[in-house]
């Protein structure tokens, strides 16, 4: 299964390998060929309309245009964390804001102390920054054994990180700023986000004919127009996609289906299409082409360096390049892990990294690993035998970097098996996806009551990947042991005609107490669904046919299916199957291996929880209770209207006609 975060992840991991090709082969080309990299790089390119126009060499292109859609994508992936991902709990931001504004300011001051008293103290921007690209595909590639949500902390600092970095090109590094082209760009951005706020449709023309005319503005007033991106990424909103837009989507493709003309072709691919948020759209077309073609044209255009034996030695006696690298290598180590544990300590464990202090090591030593916004800044920095210096110093903070990380990885693997996973691990609450929690008292469970690890499934019987999921889950059950499995319903009736009839026979025999028998009966003969088949299944398990027949006439069913259907809404699903592993929404295939290993670590997860809340609950002496300042005790994470668990839903049966019987199946 595919989602927004791991396609952004799986993107960069193979993104870093072609990165690495290229600054491999700007440097070789430099050292080869300097005259040939140099003029190359340095050929105008001009744009006219006119009279008016803009030339730039090649490398100004990239550096300034090219990159300015690499920094759009980092703002939509920093807009869908904020409304989906991890920073949606607001009081989460807090950590990975502190914590990336600490990893940039402590390798600051380890580069200004380096170059006191030295005119170099001005370039203090280029060891700042991490490249998110390289940093995430280099701890992929030397870290396979680190728990994913040690990448997702650092995207998440990474978002602040190059947020921040752009602030300081626009504001430090801009040239002499002139005010006559400031403003229009300024108003822009004004019209832009107006155009946003009132929530206007507007054509995408509209959108491409503002931006452009911002850059054109910020780059005639002397600030850095890469800001643009950026700026639009934010603004651009992520939501997931809803049932009403999903079953309208449907509607029209139907339509489309028995009428094929072009014009409700158009229709239904405008339905589709408008199902999923802008934000996904546009980071599914532009995130590719800017991690395999945009940031490695930028290595090559910015990593050749041509270096002698003499200008090597020169390079490692600068303070540029020594302050670069002990920024990179210690500083930003330091304030990455440093800060997480400060933070910590001062709010009592209550706030800490969703991962264990050894990943968070590793994840400490990759983020200094800065390439794109170091060089960029570089090359606005610096000039002559100075940019070369920095180029050097970037270039070995980063083979400094990875180095250090696979170091902490191997060293976190030779520890006894408890203990590394704790230091992977970390004891941190999990954020909760599912609204409203399990409820022994009316929700389906079967399974240990008191189990550890709770799998819930949104499914539909007439969805033939709920079929496929089934034996997955009857497996999970017969081996896990220590598992609870729970079902709600999420009839797609819109393409299972009979879906909402068998989630009504699965409660109307579940008030005889016969739910899962009904359950295993009805997903055994999926193809079979219809009102007289339902009866027949009631007969071979046993009801009582007189009430179960009285159960369906009556609707008494119809309630409880509408509130796992509010249920599935709240919690951000759309279509089956979809599980929730103790609360949080698992994104992975539902294979058993899959499952096996998220299960397993949920687990471990719950026990070393549990074992820092002893320690939180317990004094050191005597198991006396904590007090004082210090102590906070931890509040269940979880969305939802407040205390009311459950609102009443409106109860209305649905249609049970619909398109045709034979659909593939429940939206993936």
């Amino acid at each position: 299964m595919h989602t927004p975060l791991r396609d952004f992840l799986r993107t960069e991991t193979g993104s870093a390998s072609v990165l690495l090709a290229a600054a491999v082969a700007a440097l070789a080309w430099a050292n080869a060929a300097p005259s040939s990299y140099e003029g190359f790089w340095h050929t105008e390119l001009a744009m006219r309309f006119g009279a008016h126009g803009l030339s730039l060499d090649l490398r100004e292109w990239v550096n300034s245009g090219l990159m300015t859609l690499f920094f759009f994508v980092v703002g939509l992936e920093a807009r869908r964390e904020f409304d989906m991902g991890e920073l949606r709990e607001r009081r989460r931001a807090t950590l990975p804001a502190v914590v990336g504004l600490a990893g940039m300011a402590v390798p600051v001051l380890v580069y200004v102390a380096c170059n006191a008293g030295h005119a170099s103290a001005h370039g203090w921007g280029v060891a700042m920054s991490t490249d998110t690209a390289f940093a995430l595909g280099m701890l992929v590639l030397i870290g396979k054994r680190l728990p994913a949500g040690l990448r997702i902390f650092i995207l998440t600092i990474s978002v602040v990180d190059d947020f921040v970095a752009l602030a300081v090109i626009a504001v430090v590094y801009s040239g002499h700023i002139e005010q006559s082209y400031l403003w229009p760009a300024l108003a822009c951005f004004t019209g832009m986000l107006a155009l946003h706020r009132t929530g206007a449709k507007r054509p995408v023309f509209v959108a491409v004919a503002a931006a452009a005319a911002a850059w054109l503005m910020l780059r005639k007033s002397g600030v850095e127009p890469v800001i643009v991106g950026l700026a639009l990424g934010l603004l651009t909103s992520a939501y997931p996609a809803n049932r009403d837009a999903l079953e309208r989507a449907s509607g029209l493709f139907q339509a489309f289906r028995e009428q094929p003309t072009p014009e409700l072709a158009r229709d239904a691919r405008i339905g589709v299409a408008s199902a999923i948020s802008p934000n996904a759209r546009l980071q599914r077309l532009y995130h590719p082409w800017t991690s395999y073609g945009i940031v490695p044209l930028f290595a090559l255009a910015n990593s050749g360096l041509t270096i002698s034996t003499d200008e090597a030695s020169t390079a490692f006696t600068s303070p540029i390049t020594l302050g670069i690298i002990a920024a990179y290598v210690l500083g930003k180590p330091a304030g990455v892990i440093g800060t997480s544990w400060l933070i910590s300590r001062l709010r009592g464990g209550s706030l800490r990294p969703a991962v264990g202090w050894g990943a968070l090591a590793a994840g400490g030593a990759i983020t200094g690993v800065g390439f794109t916004v170091s060089l960029l800044i570089a090359t606005l920095a610096f000039s002559g035998r100075d940019l070369t210096q920095a180029k050097v110093g970037v270039l070995s903070a980063v083979v400094l970097s990875v180095v250090t990380t696979w170091l902490i990885a191997w060293t976190l693997g030779l520890l006894p098996e408890q203990a590394r996973i704790r230091s992977l691990l970390g004891s941190a609450e999990s954020i909760v996806d599912l609204v409203p929690p399990v409820n022994d008292r009316r929700d389906h469970v079967r399974g240990p009551v008191d189990a550890p690890v709770t799998v819930v499934e949104f499914g539909d019987f007439e969805c033939p990947y709920c079929g496929r999921a089934e034996s997955v889950m009857r497996d999970l059950l017969a081996h896990a042991g220590d598992v609870r499995y729970v079902w709600r319903h999420l009839p797609l009736t819109d393409v299972h005609p009979h879906a909402q009839l068998a989630a009504e026979a699965a409660q109307a025999a579940g008030d005889q107490g016969a739910f899962w028998e009904m359950h295993d009966a009805l997903l055994a003969h999926q193809g079979a669904l219809a009102i007289d088949d339902v009866i027949r299944y009631a007969e071979e398990i046993g009801l009582d046919l007189d009430r179960f027949h009285t159960g369906l006439s009556s609707l008494a069913g119809a309630t409880r299916i509408a509130e796992d259907v509010e249920s599935a809404d709240r919690s951000g699903v759309s279509g089956t199957p979809a599980f929730f592993i103790n609360g949080r929404r698992h994104d992975g295939a539902y294979d058993i291996e899959s499952l096996t290993a998220a299960v397993k670590t949920a687990r471990l997860r719950v026990s070393l929880q549990q074992t820092a809340r002893r320690r939180l609950f317990t004094g050191v002496r005597g198991g006396e209770p904590c007090e004082g300042p210090g102590f906070r005790p931890r509040r269940t994470n979880a969305r939802g209207p407040g205390p009311s668990a459950w609102r009443r839903a409106s109860v209305r049966r649905p249609e049970r006609s619909g398109p045709a019987d034979n659909h593939p199946g429940g939206r993936p």
